[in-house]
C-alpha cells in the first residue's frame, strides 16, 4: 500500500510562492493518478489539482493560472507550485491517490498560511 508524505508548507505573504512536495513509497508510482487537496478551517476538503498517470492535468477554478501540478515518476514525487498566493489559500494541503481518497484515507498534510 502506498504511503505519502507531504512537505513544503509554511507561512508566506500574499502574492508569495511555495512549492509543495509529496513523496510516495510505492513499488510502481507511475500507475497512480494523484491529486492535491486542501482543507481550510471549518470547510470541507476540496480537490485543487489532479494529474493522471498519463499526465493529464485538471485544476479547480479557484487556482487556475496560479497553481501548477507536476510529477517526477523516477523520484516518486508529485509537486504543487503555488504562486500569487492569497489569504483564502490558507489551508492544510494533502496529496493522495485516487484510490486512497476514495477510501477517505489521508496523511498529515502540510500547512500553508498566507498572511501579512
Amino acid at each position: 500500500q502506498v504511503q505519502l508524505v507531504e512537505s513544503g508548507g509554511g507561512l508566506v505573504q500574499p502574492g508569495g510562492s511555495l512549492r509543495l512536495s509529496c513523496a510516495a513509497s510505492a513499488s510502481i508510482f507511475s500507475i497512480y493518478a494523484m491529486g492535491w487537496y486542501r482543507q481550510a478551517p471549518g470547510k470541507q476538503r476540496e480537490l485543487v489539482a489532479h494529474i493522471s498517470s498519463g499526465g493529464s492535468i485538471n485544476y479547480a477554478d479557484s487556482v487556475k493560472g496560479r497553481f501548477t501540478i507536476s510529477r517526477d515518476n523516477a523520484k516518486k514525487t508529485v509537486y504543487l507550485q503555488l504562486n500569487s498566493l492569497k489569504p483564502e489559500d490558507t489551508a492544510v494541503y494533502y496529496c493522495n491517490t485516487d484510490q486512497r481518497a476514495g477510501r477517505d484515507s489521508w496523511g498529515r498534510g502540510t500547512q500553508v498560511t498566507v498572511s501579512s
